[in-house]
């Protein structure tokens, strides 16, 4: 699931609202587009893909 965020957020430059649409849509979760949701799912894949969240391509 981490490569599929980052391709959201990073390839497909996806803010952070449609990073939590995209996953809340592929996991028929009631998250909806909630920032806050979003920055974290690209927080923890940044992180388990050992890069950094805050530094390019993730912000």
């Amino acid at each position: 699931m981490a490569a599929q965020i980052r391709t959201w957020r990073c390839d497909e430059d996806y803010s952070w609202r449609a990073v939590a649409q995209a996953a809340s849509d592929l996991w028929g979760s009631e998250w909806g587009s909630n920032q806050l949701f979003g920055e974290d799912l690209c927080v923890a894949a940044a992180k388990l893909s050992g890069e950094n969240p805050c530094r390019e391509p993730w912000n």
